[in-house]
Formats: C-alpha cells, sequence, structure tokens
C-alpha cells in the first residue's frame, strides 16, 4: 500500500523518514504564508505550488488533508505601504490578498485551505506572550519583549547550529536592550500611525516569529505533522517559532518539518527590497499559468532553481506536448462517445512510488511522459479498443491531476462531433480537398483537434 511507502526529507533531523501521522488517516499541515504588502514574485510561488501539489498527492492515496496557511496582514512593510498610497493597512492587505488568491486559482491551486490571518489572533498572541514572560523565557526591556533564547536548552536544533556560533550580525537587528543578540521581538511598543493594539507590555505589535506557533495551536490544538515554508526562513523564523514552542509545550510543532529551495534570478538570490523579482501574475500573463507550474514541479522541491527564459521556454514546448497528446486521446474517445469509465495502468503505481518517495515531481513527470508515448502509440493503433484508451485517458488524468496541471478542453456540441466525423471520414477517402475546407471550419468554430 503506497501509503506505507512515503518517506519525507526532515529538515528537522536531515534524514529521510518514514511517513506517520500523528492520526490514522489524517494529515495536518501548516506551511507560512504571505505577508500581505505586494504582489507575489515566482519564488515565493514556489512553496505554494509545491505544497499544493503535497495536499494532493496526500489526499489521493487516502489521506484526510487539513491544510492551514496564513496571512501576515500587519507589519511595518504594509504600515509603509498604506502611507505611501495614502490609505489603511486593511485595504493594502486586502488588496494583496485578494490579488494571491486570484494568482493562485490560476496556478492551479485547491481553495480548501485555512487563511488565518494575524490581525484576527491578537488577543491569543497577547496571551501566548504573557504565558512566556511568566515562565521566564521572555523578558521586557525597554519598550519591547524579547524572547530569551537562553531560556531553552536546544536553540538551533532546527538549523542545526550551536548558539554560541551562531553570528550574532546574520539577519539580527544588534539592540542594546537585549540580552543576547540573538534574542528576538515578541511585542513591539509602538507611537507611530500603525495599527497597534492595548496589551499588558504596552500598546504595540507582535513579533513575526509568533504568530505562527500561536496560530498552529489555536487551529489544531496540539503538535502537527507537517511544517513547511522556503529555506530561506528556516533561520531564524522557524527556528524561533520551535523555540516558543519548547518553551511553553517542550515540543518541535511539527513531526515532519519540509523546506523548499529557492528560485534564483541570473545566479541571485531574488529580494523585493533589492528589486531582482520577476512577478508571478506577470509571468503567468506571457506564459500560460500551467507552464510556470510544470517548470517548478520538473525540479526536486530540494532543489534550486536558476530561473531563465530559455527554461521557460523548454517546459512551455514540454507542456505543450503533453497538452497535445491530451487533446487526441480526449477527442478520440469523445467522438467514440467513450469518454466516460476506465480504471488506472499499472504505471500509476510507478508514478506514486515516485512522489512517495520525497515528493519527487521531477522523477513523477519522468513517468507521466512514458504514459504519454504509450498514448501516442495506441492512439495510431487501429486495433486498440477505446477500453484500453480508456485506461489511459484515466490515468494520464490522474497524474496531471495529482500535479496540479489541468488541461482545460471545452467538449464538443452534436453539431460539432457531425463535422469532425465528416472531416476524418474526407481524410480517410482521401479527399483532401473537402478535407481541407472541412478542417478550416473546425479551426473557425475554436476546436483544436
Amino acid at each position: 500500500m503506497i501509503k506505507d511507502e512515503i518517506k519525507i526529507y526532515n529538515s528537522l533531523t536531515n534524514h529521510l523518514e518514514a511517513f506517520k501521522p500523528i492520526k490514522k488517516d489524517e494529515v495536518s499541515m501548516y506551511v507560512c504564508g504571505p505577508t500581505v504588502y505586494n504582489h507575489i514574485h515566482i519564488g515565493n510561488a514556489r512553496p505554494v505550488i509545491f505544497f499544493d501539489t503535497v495536499k494532493r498527492f496526500l489526499e489521493y492515496v487516502g489521506y484526510k488533508v487539513t491544510m492551514v496557511s496564513n496571512f501576515t496582514d500587519i507589519d511595518d512593510k504594509i504600515i509603509k505601504k498604506a502611507l505611501e498610497e495614502k490609505t489603511t493597512e486593511e485595504q493594502i492587505s486586502e488588496k494583496y490578498i485578494e490579488a494571491f488568491l486570484d494568482v493562485c486559482e490560476k496556478i492551479g491551486c485547491q481553495d480548501d485551505i485555512i487563511h488565518p490571518r494575524v490581525t484576527q489572533n491578537i488577543d491569543a498572541i497577547i496571551a501566548f506572550i504573557d504565558r512566556l514572560l511568566k515562565t521566564s523565557h521572555a523578558y521586557q526591556s525597554g519598550d519591547d519583549v524579547y524572547f530569551d533564547v537562553r531560556s531553552i536548552k536546544n536553540y538551533g536544533i532546527l538549523s542545526n547550529q550551536n548558539i554560541d556560533s551562531l553570528e550574532s550580525g546574520a539577519r539580527i537587528e544588534i539592540n542594546s536592550h537585549k540580552k543576547d543578540p540573538l534574542d528576538f521581538t515578541l511585542w513591539k511598543k509602538t507611537q507611530d500611525v500603525g495599527k497597534k493594539w492595548d496589551s499588558p507590555f504596552g500598546a504595540g505589535r507582535p513579533g513575526w516569529h509568533t504568530e505562527c506557533v500561536v496560530m498552529i495551536k489555536n487551529i489544531f490544538g496540539g503538535k502537527i505533522d507537517i511544517h513547511g515554508g522556503g529555506n530561506d526562513i528556516k533561520f531564524p523564523h522557524h527556528e524561533n517559532e520551535i523555540a516558543q514552542s519548547m518553551a511553553l509545550y517542550n515540543d518541535t510543532i511539527a513531526n515532519y518539518w519540509i523546506h523548499n529551495a529557492r528560485i534564483d534570478l541570473k545566479g541571485e538570490k531574488m529580494s523585493k527590497s533589492l528589486g531582482n523579482v520577476i512577478w508571478l501574475k506577470d509571468i503567468i500573463n506571457t506564459y500560460k499559468p500551467q507552464v510556470y507550474r510544470f517548470f517548478v514541479l520538473s525540479n526536486h522541491y530540494r532543489q534550486t532553481i536558476n530561473y531563465s527564459e530559455e527554461f521557460m521556454e523548454k517546459a512551455q514546448i514540454e507542456w505543450g506536448k503533453i497538452v497535445k497528446t491530451y487533446y487526441s486521446l480526449y477527442r478520440h474517445l469523445e467522438l467514440e462517445n467513450s469518454l466516460n469509465g476506465g480504471s488506472v495502468l499499472p504505471i500509476m503505481d510507478d508514478f506514486l512510488k515516485e512522489m512517495a518517495y520525497d515528493f519527487n515531481t521531477a522523477n513523477a513527470i519522468s513517468v507521466l511522459y512514458n504514459l504519454q508515448k504509450k498514448i501516442n502509440v495506441d492512439l495510431r493503433d487501429k486495433n486498440i479498443s477505446n477500453s484500453s484508451l480508456q485506461n489511459d485517458l484515466k490515468t494520464y488524468q490522474d497524474m496531471l491531476s495529482i500535479l496540479g496541471l489541468k488541461v482545460a478542453i471545452k467538449p464538443l456540441l452534436p453539431s460539432e462531433i457531425t463535422l469532425v466525423k465528416k472531416w476524418q471520414e474526407a481524410r480517410q477517402a482521401k479527399n483532401f480537398v473537402e478535407a481541407d475546407l472541412l478542417r478550416q471550419k473546425i479551426t473557425d468554430a475554436g476546436i483544436i483537434l
């Protein structure tokens, strides 16, 4: 049974491990979502695409998956954007949440995802910070509240770093109010124009690292199966999440931590602050959204991708071949009135085994190619039965569905079916002039054969 064969590379242990969910036949999964102050770039889209595919696969093999991905809807960057555009933080957040959900739909992501917002969880965050203070894992200094990283024994467990060897200046703000440079902000007291909340520690806003651990505990009630996100937030964000959870709950939040690698641009990390980004909304206007999804999934998720137009052009060609095969098979069965029915072929087991081995979408696509070749051979075989072609179609559809790659095809009307059959008959009779005229009518009707 394929469910028993699933292995995941666990970033927490740096080992490939057999997957055993906390609850039988159920999977709890949390993936860090965007800070909604701008559109997402193609690198931001990688975890969105990958973890949607993970969810699809797990559901296909029989798991009930509850997936949560948050919106950070309060942040200094949001406040800055609101000031620039002379509007409110709420309007900025709503604008980019809507934009995010729009591109997610276009690149084939499922919509049954729970999307909590930080602003909806402020009371719980304040209560959580208060508990950290009362248990001496946090302290108030100056105007802010900080987490004391030396109050727990294993800080650095996720990034596999010793606390004494961590560089105090790496992505860490030097602050004289901190006991240790590695301590991080839980609550920031502020008097600026941005949105703020009253708390026992003063009016202010929560720190970024606290929101996810609080929402996970609120929604799931305890430890979860999978926590995911991009490798670039493994430290300090995910490390700091674990630190807080260890302090209050003595657990690492999730049994399996999964991190995808970056998508670089010309060999450099993409960064909104540096401006060297390609917006997802722009790339899916240049190429079909499925092409970008296919491009991402053609690489193993732990492999860094160096984006280039050359690679996208190759992805577009390969995706075009997949679509052409799908159209040919679908149209053949449609004209034979044999679209319904079919069962998966043994090759599906090969596809699922590749997915089960650390979600290797690149190898799974290789299996898809093998099926594609088989289908093209079968379509040229005049003796093959429709039931065999139905099995081809069912298997092809299932593979594409797990990858989140949908081929949109408009069913033919009865009059269009008659037109196509006349074209086929003209070709078979070698009446090429008539066939060409009929083909032009078919093309004018917007039918792709």
